[in-house]
Order: C-alpha cells, then sequence, then structure tokens
C-alpha cells in the first residue's frame, strides 16, 4: 500500500525527544510543516538521553586531501552543516564555545594512528605538542600540572570546542514548540510501546496509556531505544560509555574557563566546568560497554539492552582518575560529586542511519548516531527532514542508507576503531553490583 502524499498538512510523529527528535521537530516546523508530534517517555531533557550532558566535543575538519572514503565525506558533510548553525542559527549559537580540541595519544602506536587519520594540518590550525611543557602552555598556569608520560598530540584552534549540549537541546525543543510541534513526554502519555502496523506500513506509534498516535508518517528516533520498536537486521548496538564530574571552586571554575578541549583518544578527555555547578566532567576512553542478555528473538544471539545508572563501575572511575594523574594530579583524588553511563546505538561501520524504511514506506529511521549525535543537533534534522521528502544530498544517501548487509554475521564484541581500557568492549553483566560506584546526590549540594 502506497504512503499518502507528504504536504505541510500531513501528520507526523516523531518518536524520541532526545537531540536528533528535537532538531527533527525543529526543521520540520521551520519548513512549515503544521502537524508535529513528538513523543518521549522523559520531559525534556530525558533524563536517560546521551544529549542531556552539561557538555560534548563540537570539531569539524575537511577530509584529508588523501581520504576518498565516502564515509569521512559524509561525515564531514554533516559536521560542516552543524558549525554553520552552531555559528549562525541563534537557536544554537549562544551554546557553542570555539576554545579548540586537542587530540592526543600517549603510546608511538597511537601516535601515529592520529597522524594518519586525522591530523591534516595544511586544512586547519594545527600545533604540535610534544612535550609535556607544549601541554601545559595550551591552558592557563597551575591546570595542567601532570608529567603527560608518552604523551604527543595536536592543538586545533580553529571550528573546534565544545557545546553545551542539554541547553542546546533544551532551546531547540523551545523554540519548536514555540512554532508548533507538540510534545507529549512522560509516561504513559509518552512512553512508545510499539509501531502500529497496518497493511505493511507504520500508520503511527502507541503510547503506554493505550493511545494510538496515528499519523501519514512516523520518524524513529529513539536512540539506543530504538530496536526494541523495530527490527534493524542487527544493524543498531546499543553501547554505553562512562562520564564523572567533580566539583571544583568558584575560584577553580574562573581559572578553568574558555580552556581547549583535552582529548587522549585511549585514556580520556575533560571540558570546563559548568557554569551552573561549578563541576568538571571526564570521561575515561574506552570502546564501550554493552549489557549482553541472549535473544529468543535472534535464535539465541545475543542482544545488548540499555538501562539507566546514575553511577559507574569502579574500573571506569580508576581510569577517570588515571587520566587526571597525567593531567591534573591536583585533582586525581578528588571524590566524586556525579556520574552516570551514556548510552548510544552504534552501526556497523559507525555511519549514520538515516532512511526511509524500504518495507514500510511511511517510516522514516532516523538513529545510529554512534557516539557523534550531539555535536550534529542544529542540521542533523534537516538531513532528516531531507529523507522524509525523499532528497536527501548525494553526498549522504548512499552513506546513511539502510543498510542490513553491512550486519551480517555481526560481530557484536567488536571495538570499532575505538581505543582505551581493556581495548575490547565490556559487559556491564559481568560488573557485580558491589563494583559500582556510590554517590550520594547530597554531593552535589
Amino acid at each position: 500500500m502506497a504512503p499518502s502524499d507528504l504536504s505541510h498538512d500531513s501528520t507526523i510523529v516523531i518518536v524520541g525527544a532526545g537531540v536528533w527528535g528535537c532538531s527533527t521537530a525543529l526543521h520540520l516546523v521551520r519548513r512549515g510543516y503544521k502537524n508535529v508530534t513528538v513523543l518521549d517517555p522523559y520531559t525534556v531533557p530525558s533524563a536517560i538521553a546521551a544529549g542531556n550532558d552539561i557538555n560534548k566535543i563540537m570539531e569539524h575538519r575537511e577530509p584529508k586531501e588523501s581520504d576518498t572514503d565516502p564515509r569521512s565525506i559524509a561525515f564531514a558533510t554533516c559536521t560542516r552543516a552543524a558549525l554553520k548553525g552552531w555559528k549562525t542559527d541563534p537557536v544554537f549559537k549562544p551554546y557553542f564555545h570555539e576554545t579548540g580540541v586537542v587530540v592526543s595519544g600517549h603510546t608511538p602506536t597511537l601516535i601515529e594512528h592520529i597522524r594518519e587519520t586525522e591530523i591534516e594540518p595544511s586544512m586547519g590550525d594545527f600545533v604540535k605538542l610534544e612535550t609535556a611543557e607544549d601541554f601545559r602552555k595550551t591552558m592557563p598556569a597551575g591546570v595542567l600540572t601532570g608529567n603527560f608520560p608518552g604523551w604527543q598530540g595536536w592543538l586545533n584552534k580553529s571550528n573546534a570546542g565544545w557545546i553545551h549540549a542539554q541547553k542546546a537541546m533544551v532551546s531547540a525543543y523551545t523554540e519548536a514548540k514555540r512554532l508548533g510541534a507538540k510534545f507529549l513526554t512522560g509516561s504513559p502519555q509518552g512512553n512508545v510501546v510499539a509501531l502500529v502496523f497496518e497493511n505493511g506500513d507504520v500508520v503511527g506509534a502507541k503510547t503506554s496509556d493505550g493511545v494510538v498516535h496515528r499519523a501519514d508518517r512516523t520518524i524513529l528516533s529513539a536512540g539506543a531505544g530504538s530496536d526494541r520498536l523495530l527490527d534493524f537486521e542487527k544493524q543498531l548496538r546499543p553501547t554505553a560509555w562512562t562520564l564523572c564530574h567533580i566539583k571544583m571552586t568558584p575560584e577553580e571554575a574562573k581559572l578553568y574557563k574558555n580552556l581547549p578541549v583535552l582529548f587522549n583518544i585511549a585514556k580520556g578527555f575533560f571540558m570546563e566546568p559548568d557554569e551552573d555547578k561549578h563541576e568538571l566532567k571526564i570521561c575515561d576512553e574506552h570502546p564501550g560497554y554493552c549489557n549482553f542478555i541472549p535473544d529468543p528473538k535472534r535464535n539465541g544471539d545475543i542482544r545488548s539492552i540499555p538501562f539507566p545508572a546514575h553511577q559507574i563501575p569502579l574500573e571506569a572511575e580508576a581510569r577517570a582518575r588515571d587520566f587526571l594523574r597525567d593531567t591534573m594530579p591536583q585533582l586525581a583524588d578528588r571524590p566524586l560529586s556525579f556520574a552516570r553511563i551514556c548510552w548510544d546505538a552504534d552501526t556497523p561501520d559507525r555511519a549514520f542511519l538515516i532512511d526511509r524504511h524500504p518495507k514500510h514506506p511511511s517510516l522514516v529511521v532516523a538513529v545510529g548516531a554512534s557516539g557523534n549525535g550531539a555535536m550534529q543537533m542544529p542540521s542533523i534534522g534537516g538531513f532528516i527532514a531531507d529523507a522524509l521528502e525523499g532528497h536527501l544530498q548525494k553526498e549522504l544517501i548512499d552513506v546513511v542508507r539502510w543498510r542490513p548487509e553491512t550486519a551480517v554475521d555481526r560481530d557484536w564484541k567488536a571495538t570499532q576503531n575505538r581505543f582505551g581500557g581493556p581495548n575490547a568492549i565490556m559487559d556491564f553483566q559481568k560488573v557485580k553490583e558491589s563494583a559500582w560506584t556510590k554517590i550520594s546526590e547530597k554531593s552535589r549540594l
């Protein structure tokens, strides 16, 4: 059965009010669509959305001249558009801090990997960092006091820095609502339990209060939770990362303001403290955690099932402190004030998945951010709207298409070119209940 013609009067349901859902709603109402409804079990900003975070890295680099990989070209197309939005769109501009990014490694193999895959000095404002003193000079005296054992890196000072993802997401949500998008959030009214199928097509979504939200088009953008609503033929793997905060004094927060992001591709990264709570976020770097459970629908094959947690494994805390000992040992033993795991969904090739479903013509999937979703916030909704309208640009269309052939015999434990930790995918099922942090909310007061 062919779907109805798309018009500005068409009813559109978006499943998921995270970064991509809010961005899509904003772009659709800006294009004149009058009947856009967004469903999510949490109010914006969602407690479990990966983009509900005080900061995320934003960096645009043109592909190296020698790089003809369509995925690199597609990713640069996305980040180029996102950068323009961060710099010019009043909804997002206040939340982009172009402070620069240091990308680094601490072993010869890691340093060479960065040099070969990421650094193109002729196409950016790069500064080589070869000694501990070189690293220290990128920030005010008293910030980087560590010895940086074995570290080398590059500082990219242009088109790079960090975004306040949470505030930007709320800004997109607020503007989309002002322009007419309807958000039904919270449980049960926003909790989608199933897509509604009729005659081989998707005609909307059903929420846990029993209401069927019928629509001419449905957009599934529920992040790591998407594959519980649709068979993605193994194209999505919910994968989690770990982050923690430490409390800073107001004086320290001033010292740490407007710093470049410091990122070691196998140890972790940090950005300046949050201006509201004066908390410094540290992420330990690793290929990710999954929560593997046997899935009877996959003939006993494993499946990663997301769950929320505002704690992290003690091993993740130890890795974060190891990163601090190399860089800012004066903070390495300070107690954690906050921590959580942060879920995303990996595709097999880490390219986005944005396409009209080949079997359900009224369904658009917009998933598979693969750890790079938040930085796309200003523009990703436009690409999703393009896919809905059937004119996604040529640099993207073949890369982000529905592609189950990439997931045949998928190795669920593939590291996917990520480094750090044990250099392996870790399994929450193997983390004992006693081996998690026990951070009290009182530590934030």
